[in-house]
């Protein structure tokens, strides 16, 4: 736990009374989690409700499968929360930003369902549940209500993928019922990245 050596002196110095239990990549794939992320780790994630990870690189094109996308698929680690927000004091080419990202994190161009078809030619599949989309949105609108955010952007595509984007759509909508207090707008991805 090099990496992370700083952050636990950190809780040391603090006095909190902490057990930690550590663990490793293995240095072979775990057949049962398909990647070099161990059972036992995640089995401790489970018994503990927590965990403290460092960085874990990916190999871009090749290799093994993502320990990220394990740990999110094992752990159900369905909702990706990133705020977003000038900080008071620091002089940035934009002031008052305050935004959240709520990515869904398992579905989508996340599912890690990639193969080669013949030589030169490879599929990936962009995979979209109702369960999925309507969870991810459910927990978007909540953030939104209990933090008293005005408004919740559906980002997409579903200009182009009618059918994927489109369920996440009308699931989003669906949802947005539930809150009237909240403003839904859809934005296209396009558009969206213009404006940021």
């Amino acid at each position: 736990m090099p990496f992370l050596f700083p952050y636990l002196q950190v809780f040391k110095a603090a006095d909190v009374p902490i057990e930690w239990e550590e663990h490793y990549v293995a240095k072979e794939i775990d057949p049962r989690t398909q990647s070099f992320l161990t059972w036992e780790s995640l089995e401790s994630v489970r018994r503990n409700k927590v965990g403290l990870k460092g960085p874990m690189a990916t190999p871009i094109g090749k290799g093994h499968r993502s320990l990220n996308l394990t740990l999110r698929k094992e752990l159900n680690l369905y909702a990706n929360v990133r705020p977003c927000f000038s900080l008071p004091g620091y002089k940035t080419r934009y002031d008052d930003v305050d935004l959240v990202t709520i990515r869904e994190n398992t579905e989508g161009e996340y599912s890690g369902l990639e193969h080669q078809v013949v030589r030169g030619v490879v599929e990936s599949l962009k995979i979209i549940t109702r369960q999925a989309s309507l969870r991810v949105a459910e927990y978007a609108f909540q953030y939104a209500k209990t933090r008293g955010r005005e408004r919740v952007s559906a980002i997409h595509k579903a200009n182009i993928m009618q059918k994927t984007d489109g369920l996440f759509l009308k699931c989003c909508r669906e949802v947005a019922e539930k809150y009237p207090e909240v403003k839904y707008e859809e934005v296209v991805i396009d558009n969206c990245c213009m404006m940021v």
